[in-house]
């Protein structure tokens, strides 16, 4: 067995008498160690896997998530607008989607034609998330990474953190963020005593399949529907498509909704390519069948954080999908990794003392958890909009394509200057009245 103690993240001048673990290396806990860094918040990152890694192809990114990313370091926004795609066609550029029909024609014998969604306020930006996470850790010193570091346990003293990897390595910290995804095992250290109920994520009756098409072949198969965002809604199944990598390679996910429960041990389950495409046997139009021809027939199942009683316990605090993973109905999960990771690093600049971490978290669970379980409860309900099974839009297209115009604007338009200057306060409130 080794001891280490968390390494500095390459800060200078007016170091904090403190140091940050920071758990997981996915687009939560990068941007939070960019903003660590920002703030010269000491940390060291550890990484379960071998190498930075991510899961998934396409990422959106809201208004929001655009402000949030520049708030926390402008370079970060520069670089994503070197990286991002935005629909093709001329004037769509706050265009969210466009609605149709998932049926054969797309809704032509309804005489429907695609409606689109979105607001003023919004910019159509996607990117690959590769090239997301390669301009995130272009920011991340090589020196404040550990990786091949997975987590067995995290224990609490008086004045630390002491964790304990599967190697057999034991490093020591001021506090743990806790950012290694929906099912890391971090989450069970701030829950499992007082809630462990919410441990564990909960299946949402839904799995999906993830392909990317050249945008030449997309655009031979669905014609100008490719080149733009598109959400093709059906009974109980949903596609969405939209450009990735420049507009040279087009993202799609394939919804599949189901009333039976997830029981496999992992959350993928391979399948066959027949088994694949029977899941759109019906009410689905070919051209669409079509797409899977890129897919690999792997079933993705999608599980969320319905509940999350609390966001810390002592040292410990969660951040990103960990502490509340989203079903992607709303194109919000990442958006709200970003915001989780703009509002703690802004807290952790503040402290100064290791006794105020407690309080810092406080802040931050007060800031951001009510916002970011609203996401996860409405982005559920905005599945049922896209499959055709929300008890009062049910099948008509007009009620749903207006919600769709409005249902998205508070989380667009939220106020993040507002939420540090309540986090300030609530913090320096705390801190004066030496509540932990």
């Amino acid at each position: 067995m080794t001891l280490s103690s968390s390494s500095t993240g390459s800060v200078s001048g007016g170091e904090p008498p403190f140091k940050i673990a920071i758990i997981g290396a996915g687009i939560g806990g990068l941007a939070f160690a960019i903003g660590c860094l920002k703030h010269k918040v000491p940390y060291t990152l550890y990484e379960s896997a071998d190498k930075y890694s991510i899961v998934g192809a396409g990422v959106g990114l809201g208004p929001n998530a655009l402000r949030a990313m520049d708030m926390i370091d402008p370079r970060l926004r520069a670089m994503y607008n070197d990286i991002s795609s935005g629909n093709l066609t001329p004037g769509k550029d706050h265009v969210m989607m466009d609605a149709l029909y998932a049926e054969d024609g797309f809704g032509e014998s309804r005489g429907w034609e695609a409606a689109s969604f979105g607001a003023a306020c919004y910019e159509r930006t996607s990117a690959h998330r590769r090239d997301l996470l390669d301009i995130l850790t272009s920011m991340i010193p090589k020196e404040t990474v550990r990786f091949s570091k997975r987590v067995k346990t995290v224990e609490q003293r008086v004045d630390r953190v002491v964790i304990t990897f599967e190697d057999g390595e034991v490093a020591e910290a001021s506090a743990v963020i806790g950012s290694d995804g929906a099912k890391g095992p971090t989450r069970k250290f701030v829950l499992g005593e007082r809630y462990p109920e919410e441990v564990a994520a909960t299946y949402s009756g839904k799995y999906v399949y993830r392909s990317i098409i050249p945008m030449k072949d997309a655009l031979e198969i669905l014609g100008d529907h490719a080149g733009d965002a598109k959400s093709f809604i059906g009974h109980n199944v949903n596609f969405i498509t939209f450009p990735i990598s420049k507009g040279t390679q087009c993202n799609l996910v394939a919804f599949k909704f189901t009333d039976e429960p997830w029981t496999h041990d992992q959350w993928t389950r391979r399948v066959t390519k027949e088994e694949m495409v029977a899941d759109f046997a019906h009410g689905v139009d070919k051209r669409l069948v079509k797409l899977l021809d890129w897919a690999d027939p792997l079933q993705w199942s999608l599980h969320h954080h319905m509940n999350t009683p609390t966001y810390y316990n002592g040292l410990i605090c969660l951040l990103g999908d960990l502490a509340h993973a989203t079903t992607p109905h709303q194109a919000s999960g990442a958006g709200q990794c970003i915001e989780d990771a703009l509002v703690l690093s802004h807290l952790l600049g503040k402290v100064r003392d290791a006794k105020q971490l407690p309080l810092a978290f406080k802040a931050y669970d007060s800031i951001r958890r009510p916002r970011a379980q609203k996401v996860v409860k409405t982005s559920q309900e905005a599945g049922q909009l896209y499959t055709f099974t929300h008890p009062e839009a049910g099948e008509d297209m007009e009620k749903i394509v207006q919600n769709f115009r409005q249902r998205f604007l508070w989380i667009w338009e939220h106020d993040l200057e507002q939420d540090l200057r309540e986090g300030d306060e609530l913090f320096a409130k705390l801190t004066a009245a030496g509540q932990v």
